[in-house]
């Protein structure tokens, strides 16, 4: 069997980028970049006004003299004003800096009568303060974001201030979700009593759309070999992904495998030693879709897609990859198969800053109702089998 890091490794090896493709600014919120984004201007682009009050020459001010007649008003995005000598010129937050000024009084430090601000006479300033310097955030070309980057709301503020009205972004991959079992009912749906509601298909759905693919659709499939081989058929043509759950095991009516071969699927693995999840299956079609069958109890469908699946379509949509990150066990956990662990957990931090992993046991690898309280699992190495508590582990948040 395949350890856990062979397994990701060559999955990740067997997908490739998809194209990228223009779209709107608007359009742009979670997606991945797929260009390198430079400043249009400077930033800010002039000697921006940081609060609303007077401008002035600081010489003036530190001359002793309080009172400025008023020259006149600028606001944000009028042309800037030439500062007469001995004048102030009342200014707006965000306007550019009048000519000849180098100081900004807060409204909040004056008065205003007989056409003339009156500073406060005990108010103390600084040159040049609440000016906000032409290119002291960056410059003209300066490199803003770079291709991988997933797209969020600061991000979209960062397009804008570039002048992209189109954005080069990864095209989206097409994943299908398919389950498959006569025993599984959908909600809303009678059920028998000998029968289950079937729960891995949403949740693989919602799993892939909190990770922002939204190009998804779900399809439940019975336990026929004629129709399996149909419409997987069907749907291997239209997608980039295919994500099965269950019948990759070895019952008599586990006909997953061999419809994927024929449908010629080339099978890369199949299980890796590792718990819960030991059954996976991962192959490639003809065009080189990625073909990911899952076990089918619900804890083993959920870690095998987010330890392989969401890595997997990370690097079809050009995303970089996150930092591992890591959390201490808060109790002594003692795992005996030779296998890779992944233990559900929920993370809290310490008053020191560190993320602690408390462990959360499930009744058996069908037990999803434990997942709900957890943040994500941990990776307990195979070649041990006592973790003592406060030993440092791989942390995978869902």
């Amino acid at each position: 069997m395949l350890t856990v890091a062979e397994a990701k490794q060559r999955i990740l090896k067997a997908v490739q980028p998809l194209p990228a493709e223009q779209v709107a600014l608007e359009a742009t919120i979670g997606r991945t970049l797929a260009q390198t984004v430079l400043a249009e201007r400077d930033q800010p682009p002039f000697d921006r006004v940081m609060m609303d009050g007077i401008a002035l020459s600081y010489d003036a001010f530190a001359a002793l003299e309080r009172s400025f007649p008023i020259q006149a008003t600028q606001m944000a995005g009028d042309p800037p004003l030439t500062l007469e000598p001995g004048h102030c010129i009342e200014i707006m937050t965000g306007a550019a800096l009048p000519e000849g000024a180098d100081l900004i009084v807060p409204v909040e430090q004056i008065t205003v009568a007989g056409g003339a601000a009156h500073v406060q006479a005990n108010y103390m300033a600084e040159h040049r303060q609440f000016i906000h310097a032409r290119g002291s955030d960056h410059g003209q070309g300066a490199e803003l974001l770079r291709p991988g980057k997933r797209i969020r709301a600061a991000d979209v503020a960062v397009l804008a201030s570039a002048g992209l009205a189109d954005v080069s972004v990864a095209r989206q991959p097409l994943v299908t979700v398919i389950t498959t079992g006569d025993e599984l009912v959908r909600a809303g749906e009678t059920i028998e009593p000998q029968q289950i509601r079937m729960s891995n298909g949403p949740a693989v759905l919602a799993m892939l759309t909190e990770h922002g693919y939204t190009h998804c659709r779900l399809d439940h499939l019975r336990d026929d070999k004629a129709e399996l081989a149909a419409r997987i058929g069907a749907h291997l043509d239209e997608s980039d992904a295919l994500v099965l759950s269950g019948g990759v095991s070895k019952g008599k009516a586990d006909y997953v495998p061999d419809v994927l071969a024929e449908l010629g699927v080339t099978v890369d693995f199949h299980r890796i030693s590792q718990r819960p999840g030991k059954p996976m299956w991962f192959g490639t079609g003809t065009r080189g879709q990625a073909v990911f069958a899952l076990p089918g109890n619900p804890v083993s469908t959920l870690v095998c897609c987010r330890q392989y699946v969401i890595p997997a379509l990370d690097r079809m949509s050009g995303a970089a990859t996150p930092p591992q990150q890591f959390a201490n066990l808060t109790e002594d956990v003692s795992f005996k198969p030779e296998l890779t662990c992944f233990l559900p957990i929920r993370v809290v931090t310490s008053a020191t800053g560190q993320s602690l992993a408390l462990p959360v046991s499930t009744n058996t690898s069908g037990d999803f109702a434990a997942l709900s309280g957890t943040d994500g699992y941990v990776e307990l190495a195979l070649e041990q089998e006592l973790f003592a508590s406060g030993t440092t582990v791989p942390l995978t948040r869902w």
